[in-house]
């Protein structure tokens, strides 16, 4: 979460990517360059504006199931956790 290593690796295992093509797609879905991916600053600011979560949460962070479910909305795949909570709350 100090990245963006885990929106990679979360590709990469439900959508059976390779790294260099998970890496890309991650890249476009946040609107960073390949190489931001990895600058720790410039991604704190973008998981901060997309609330994605981040490793210290601060006030305007999205914490736990809210970050989850924005993940799973920009990146277009399904998270077990979040499926659930939306079948049982019918969100």
């Amino acid at each position: 979460m100090r990245a963006a290593g885990d929106l990679v690796a979360r590709m990469q295992i439900s959508q059976g990517m390779r790294l260099v093509e998970a890496k890309a797609y991650v890249a476009k879905k946040l609107g960073v360059a390949v190489k931001d991916l990895t600058d720790p600053i410039i991604m704190t600011e973008v998981r901060t504006d997309l609330r994605l979560g981040t490793l210290h949460a601060g006030a305007r962070s999205a914490k736990g199931i809210e970050a989850k479910h924005n993940i799973a909305d920009l990146l277009d795949i399904d998270i077990n956790c979040v499926r659930n909570f939306r079948k049982n709350t019918g969100k």
